[in-house]
């Protein structure tokens, strides 16, 4: 028995068919670290990191030898990669099961913060999905808001709503995301103090918490609409039972993946309606603790009216887009107070919908204010992938990269060659963010909220 976990937890894990409760306790009291990344697709760029074997169910992703100190690395700053536990990155297989791979849908992450499921979606969804990142909590939406922006794209909309109001867009959403708030079994490896918030009451007001969450949003999934609900939980009544809740009381059927042996993922069953979940065990695989189902929305589910709104003439001077952003890119621009924001054309009634029903935080990528008649870039811009390329820029070292990250002032010889006016800071020939070169100085245009305060 373990001298540290959970007497309850370990009970009860051991009355599982084939569970290696010693492994499972052993795994514990090593407490080894796994660190891995998944890289940004449409930002490529020579990481300085040393990749392992790359994650076996995640495209593009990788487990590191030791884990560096991200903060110093400018190209994580660049979005060029992010920081994800491997068993969470067990989405993108099932993206790809179902199909959805660059299809053109409505997703929904509906607890998104910090924002590593929603980069993920982003990822494998491509550029012809709409993608609403949401997160409850208004201290966790900024972070969640800064990773998205960090990714590039602009076809995501983050906000900041209770799942209920998530109602009031019923048959809207293709695919709905449910990483559900839990009692945290599965960080145990990971964090050693959640042990102490453990508990058997715990683990039952978590349950209440998640049947909530579903009730009150899970009316937004079109009929045939897929949810992929999961947690870090290893308790039943978190995981297999909600399964079963989800299938008895909403109409949903539950859909078997495929699972590659050498993975070390342990099937399951609920044991009412048989549906398939998928555990992750710490001493089974290179990831931490994990549970996940998908279920497809078998009964018809109603809609709301889709009027369409009477379109308006773009108040976003053309010259505010010619001038800084790739051609050809459908988009849509709008002003929001002073600022233009740039969103995909194919999605610009979807926008007013989601406006009419939703707090939202940011909508597509804010490129900049627009004064008098020049633009004003934004940082958002700087790190957008639509950013045009041949704009003013200059390559810079590590030192003078942790400079800029750091909104320290910069020598004006190294700009020496690219002239006066508004020039991007690139390391490794990706953007880090804006600067205007005068004269006499170099004024730092990172964002005061967003810099490195110790090195």
């Amino acid at each position: 028995m373990s001298n540290f976990l959970p007497n309850e937890l370990i009970d009860r894990l051991r009355k599982e068919q084939d569970f290696d409760h010693e492994a499972f306790v052993d795994t514990h009291e090593k407490g080894d670290r796994i660190t891995s990344i998944r890289l940004n697709p449409r930002k490529h760029a020579l990481l300085d990191i040393a990749l392992l074997d790359p994650v076996p169910w995640c495209s593009k992703a990788y487990y590191l030898g030791e884990r560096p100190v991200f903060t110093l690395d400018p190209l994580y700053h660049a979005g060029c990669y992010y920081v994800q536990e491997a068993s969470s990155m067990f989405l993108g297989h099932i993206i790809r099961t179902l199909g959805l791979e660059n299809a053109a849908i409505r997703a929904l992450d509906l607890c998104a913060a910090p924002g590593g499921k929603s980069t993920l979606i982003n990822a494998y969804l491509g550029d012809k999905s709409l993608l609403v990142s949401n997160e409850v909590i208004k201290t966790r939406v900024g972070i969640l808001e800064d990773n998205m922006n960090r990714w590039g794209m602009h076809n995501v909309v983050v906000t900041n709503n209770d799942p209920s109001s998530f109602s009031r867009l019923p048959g809207y959403f293709d695919l709905m995301v449910v990483d559900a708030p839990c009692s945290g079994s599965g960080m145990f490896r990971k964090d050693p103090d959640a042990i102490d918030e453990w508990s058997l009451a715990n683990v039952k007001l978590c349950s209440d918490r998640q049947k909530r969450i579903l009730a009150e949003s899970i009316s937004t999934l079109v009929t045939g609409g897929y949810l992929i609900y999961s947690t870090c939980s290893y308790s039943t009544e978190e995981n297999e039972d909600i399964l079963d809740w989800i299938a008895h009381e909403y109409g949903f059927s539950s859909v078997e993946l495929p699972l590659d042996d050498s993975w070390g993922i342990q099937p399951t069953q609920s044991s009412e309606m048989s549906a398939h979940g998928y555990r992750f065990y710490p001493h089974q695989l290179q990831g931490e603790g994990f549970f996940v189902g998908v279920m497809k929305k078998t009964e018809a589910q109603e809609t709301f009216s889709r009027k369409k709104a009477k379109p308006e003439k773009s108040a976003v001077p053309k010259q505010a887009l010619a001038d800084w952003l790739l051609p050809n890119a459908a988009l849509y621009a709008f002003m929001h107070g002073d600022d233009v924001h740039i969103f995909p054309k194919r999605y610009e009634e979807d926008l007013k919908w989601l406006q009419r029903v939703l707090y939202i935080r940011n909508a597509g990528t804010n490129i900049g204010k627009w004064i008098g008649r020049e633009l004003l870039p934004s940082h958002e811009l700087a790190l957008s992938v639509f950013v045009k390329s041949d704009l003013k820029s200059q390559e810079v070292p590590l030192s003078v990269a942790q400079e800029f990250l750091r909104k320290d002032n910069l020598d004006r010889d190294i700009f020496v060659d690219v002239g006066n006016g508004w020039c991007l800071v690139r390391y490794y020939g990706v953007n880090l963010g804006w600067v205007k070169v005068l004269a006499n100085r170099v004024n730092n245009y990172y964002p005061k909220e967003s810099r490195i305060v110790h090195l």
